[in-house]
């Protein structure tokens, strides 16, 4: 009786999860259920499973609406059927078409009308009109009374009470960006569509027991499932599963001889191992569209990294698909692939933000768009967010509403109605109402049947299609999923190497991974902690821990790079991790067996995969157990049953193996305490090797690498500080120039030209004109020949000029402005070709117009952000400090003073709720020092932005990494800014 139900993936519309719209159902007797969400179908198999669960019949189906107007519904006879309602769906959604008034034939589908949208003599077999109860008592004098055959019931489900009324109501408005009492009857549901015990429905059709007869069966007609198997995903790269374990076999032996030689037994033992695994699983067509991939990709000269567990594999290692070695660090393929892990694998490319759009693209041409698509993300109602939200629809003041999110706990200042805008938001946010479908960040799968058999694809703005569900909906349907990512590391590793080989002329061979790791010079460079603008080990925390560490190989910063997660650090087993570190002979190991296979980290678990050797070792847990053990301790599945049950078998073969009741709960216990936070060391190794790389360009190109950072716009730091670095490695900064930089930054020999991005509201087609008419007819002769040749505003052009862009010129930037008023004129149209005849400009006497000795540096400040040249130079007092970042170390437990550029703080909540801060700064010299700041001394001086200050406090240091406890700072005034006629110093940038 029920063929019109609603999900909250009706979005914004529908009022009840899946689950709990089954929940609902089952309470009030209902034994079967439609789904038919508006346009949506992202919890098609999470409803089916639901009605599993509790004894309801499933059916599936479609309600289309054009412009918030029922148009019609669609239900799916069997999967069929899904599949053309979901191809109708897809269709007009991928290519942004209107929906038909009248659904196209469909042999397997039943479709329902509101009303007679056509004449009832022309409704086909499959098609129907619904009628509600409230409308059963006027089929007396109503055309319809006719064909009562073509009746079905039509109650359609959309909120269970009241309160979830008004909930609907609530997001109908924000759905239309209105308020609730502007609503009108047709944006929103009627209030009869709530759920209705069937004995009532019965009765208010007690007239007409044909219509009631009808909707029986069409429900009877419906019987549809979806299928969760390993076989929905593409099954064959060749044609056959034979092949592709021959091809498979043939790429890992190639590529075994390549990367280890011809002599190495234990890494052909390895192979046999994993591909046997490989083929008995049937994942041999998934690391072999892997490896198209990357073959694609290395084709087209795009650099990548391939990361995550399934770096654990020696196949994708000889395949090229990765570059960590699993033996030298001891990884266990079991991490990745075993024969109890029930989700799919799933390799990690990264590849660099310019590049992954085409290797995204590639897939989906390659393999079909109707198999192939990205996955979807559910954009939720966040708490913030939710207040605003709703506070909108109710209607209150935005003033109110800033009130409510600034000081929600302060009642006594809200507006009246605060109390149901907190209610509604607590609703949205506490069962993560979906607002709206987004793209994952590069999640994608390759189906064996069309997608539509499963889902709807959305054609997201980039021009990609989407599937309409998430990750986990996806692996619930047992689908592999290929995660295709980008990453702006990458980005300024190719950009280094093209600057390398442009302005070097050396080509570099940065995936010679294994020397780049031995290399004396980079492991330098990384016992230095001088890693500004290294992937993943740039940040001040990184830089601190590598200090303290001495990190100067590939094996500890692997260690680095996992310890220095949130959740270790919080644990306190990074403090215990660096002491052990400096102290190994102190050391107490809980058990031979830590002793022997944790060695390498100092009996501290610091990888997810030591779970699996300490499970396996200690207690012999079969690794493919263990990692069960892991994934569940990690949260990944709610199986509390399946976990109870490895964990007794753990006890069991402790008592087994003679050990006493309190070690083996301590094993237990860190293993429960640390599973939840671990890195997985394959992970971590890929990141440490593209950390290596960087450290290579770095330590050998270090002013191609800062441009190669500069203009890929990724870093932890400003952009202003890449420009430091370039700086610090001997480079001249040059500000933008007409007549050398481009709309990126450039590089010649060792004089970097800023590029025009850069600039405050320069517009990037002004930029690209000219570089363009730079490039077709040479460099510009002066400021006439350039506004000549470019088509650029009076805005546009005083920006140039105040940025001395015409430096080449040999005028002042005053000067230049009085030449640009004679001979710019923007009611002249634009002549690119230049002017038959050359009219002379007047020259006049003009007043000596000198600029002032940091005119350029405040500009430069106004128009890209900071100074080119030092920060310190426009300190207003002659002020010196004690010392500078170089001599921290001579000045351990003194008071002292120093003078800091503000680089970046961060604030960190104390475990007793009090704040505080660690700054980051730039000497005199140019070199890096931390400070920490205590609340207390946050109080008395806090931070106040830009600049530099005078800082005052204890230097003090942590296993060899100095900093400084801040006592007292203060904010430097900078000098007058003699462009505006300023007498008096300010303290702002």
């Amino acid at each position: 009786m029920y063929l019109n139900a609603h999900s909250f993936f009706s979005l914004r519309w529908g009022t009840l999860s899946p689950d709990k719209l089954v929940q609902e159902a089952q309470k009030a007797g209902i034994q079967s259920l439609a789904l038919t969400d508006i346009n949506n179908t992202s919890c098609a198999y999470k409803f089916i499973k639901a009605c599993k669960k509790y004894g309801i019949k499933p059916l599936l189906g479609i309600e289309f609406r054009k412009n918030h107007k029922l148009l019609y519904i669609g239900v799916a006879k069997n999967n069929d059927g899904w599949y053309e309602l979901c191809q109708l769906l897809t269709r007009h959604s991928m290519d942004g078409s209107a929906l038909p008034v009248y659904p196209p034939p469909m042999q397997h589908v039943f479709v329902i009308y509101s009303h007679a949208v056509k004449p009832l003599e022309d409704l086909l077999e499959y098609e129907f009109i619904g009628v509600r109860p409230s409308q059963v008592n006027t089929l007396y004098s109503s055309p319809l009374k006719t064909v009562l055959h073509k009746l079905v019931v039509w109650s359609p489900i959309t909120f269970s009470n009241r309160s979830t009324y008004q909930l609907h109501k609530v997001l109908r408005a924000i759905d239309l960006n209105t308020i609730v009492t502007k609503l009108e009857s047709q944006d929103s549901a009627a209030p009869d569509e709530q759920l209705v015990p069937p004995v009532e429905l019965e009765q208010a059709f007690t007239l007409y027991p044909q219509i009631l007869e009808n909707t029986r069966r069409l429900i009877n007609a419906c019987h549809i499932d979806l299928t969760r198997a390993k076989e929905n995903n593409r099954q064959c790269f060749t044609e056959s599963k034979v092949s592709d374990a021959l091809l498979l076999e043939k790429l890992a032996y190639v590529g075994l001889r390549k990367r280890y030689g011809d002599d190495h037994p234990e890494a052909r033992t390895r192979l046999e191992k994993e591909l046997k695994m490989i083929q008995t699983l049937g994942y041999s067509c998934y690391f072999l569209i892997t490896w198209d991939v990357i073959r694609y990709a290395v084709a087209q000269n795009y650099y990548y990294v391939g990361r995550g567990s399934g770096a654990n594999s020696i196949v994708a290692y000889c395949l090229y698909i990765t570059d960590v070695e699993p033996l030298e660090l001891d990884l266990y393929f079991e991490r990745f692939i075993n024969e109890f892990r029930s989700a799919p694998p799933d390799f990690d490319i990264d590849f660099s933000w310019k590049d992954r759009d085409d290797v995204i693209d590639y897939i989906l041409k390659r393999y079909g768009e109707e198999y192939t698509a990205l996955l979807a993300t559910y954009t939720t109602f966040q708490r913030k967010a939710a207040v605003r939200e709703v506070g909108k629809a109710l209607g209150l003041p935005k003033a109110d509403i800033d009130q409510i999110i600034a000081e929600p706990l302060a009642t006594q200042k809200h507006h009246p109605w605060a109390k149901h805008v907190f209610r509604f938001a607590a609703c949205l946010q506490k069962d993560k109402f979906p607002s709206h479908l987004s793209i994952h960040s590069g999640g994608i799968i390759i189906a064996q049947r069309p997608l539509n058999y499963f889902t709807a694809l959305k054609r997201m703005p980039k021009g990609f299609p989407i599937v309409h569900l998430d990750m986990y909906a996806a692996e619930e349907l047992k689908f592999h999923k290929y995660d295709v990512l980008s990453q702006r590391g990458l980005g300024h590793i190719k950009d280094t190497l093209a600057l390398v080989k442009k302005n070097r002329g050396e080509i570099v061979d940065i995936r010679d991974v294994e020397n780049i790791k031995n290399d004396i010079r980079v492991q330098a460079q990384l016992k230095s902690a001088q890693c500004i603008g290294c992937f993943y080990i740039e940040s001040p925390a990184m830089r601190g821990l590598l200090s303290k560490l001495l990190c100067n190989t590939y094996v500890h910063l692997v260690a680095a790079s996992s310890i220095i997660r949130p959740g270790v650090a919080k644990s306190g087993m990074m403090r215990e991790y660096i002491r052990r570190f400096h102290y190994p002979y102190r050391t107490k190991y809980l058990h031979p067996v830590f002793e022997e296979h944790l060695k390498e980290t100092y009996g501290v678990m610091v990888y997810q995969e030591d779970v699996l050797k300490i499970l396996y070792y200690f207690a012999g847990i079969t690794l493919s157990e263990a990692d069960i053990i892991r994934r569940l301790m990690k949260g990944w599945n709610n199986k509390p049953e399946q976990l109870a049950e490895l964990k007794a078998k753990y006890y069991r073969n402790c008592t087994a193996r003679g050990y006493s009741e309190e070690l083996a709960k301590e094993v237990w216990r860190q293993i429960r305490s640390f599973s939840g936070y671990f890195f997985c060391k394959a992970h971590s190794a890929s990141y440490a090797a593209e950390s290596f790389q960087s450290l290579y360009l770095k330590t050998y190109y270090p002013i191609e690498f800062a441009v190669g950072v500069i203009n890929n716009f990724g870093g932890f730091y400003k952009t202003e500080f890449y420009f430091h670095e370039a700086k610090m490695s001997g480079a001249t900064l040059h500000p933008p120039c007409v007549n050398h930089s481009d709309y990126l930054t450039t590089l010649f020999d060792k004089d970097v030209f800023v590029g025009f991005i850069h600039l405050k509201d320069f517009r990037q087609e002004v930029a690209y004109q000219i570089v363009s008419s730079r490039n077709r007819f040479g460099r510009f002769k002066d400021l006439e020949n350039f506004i000549h040749r470019i088509n650029i505003s009076s805005e546009q052009l005083d920006i140039l000029i105040r940025i001395d862009a015409f430096r080449f010129c040999g005028k002042s930037k005053y000067e230049l402005m009085w030449e640009k008023n004679q001979v710019f004129n923007p009611k002249i149209h634009l002549n690119p070709t230049g002017h038959l005849f050359h009219e002379p400009i007047k020259n006049f006497q003009l007043p000596i117009l000198e600029e002032g000795p940091f005119d350029h540096a405040f500009d430069q400040i106004e128009l890209l952000g900071f100074p080119l040249s030092s920060p310190f130079d426009l300190i207003a007092k002659a002020i010196e400090g004690d010392i500078t970042a170089s001599q921290l170390k001579s000045h351990i437990n003194r008071t002292v003073s120093i003078i800091g550029y503000y680089v970046c703080k961060k604030d960190v909540l104390t475990s007793d709720r009090k704040h505080m801060n660690f700054g980051t700064w730039i000497d005199k010299n140019g070199h890096y020092f931390d400070t920490t700041h205590f609340e207390r001394s946050l109080k008395k001086s806090p931070f106040r932005g830009k600049g530099c200050y005078l800082i005052r406090g204890k230097v003090t240091v942590d296993f060899e990494f100095p900093s400084i406890e801040v006592q007292r700072m203060e904010r430097l005034y900078f000098i007058p800014d003699e462009r505006w006629g300023e007498t008096v110093s300010r303290i702002t940038l």
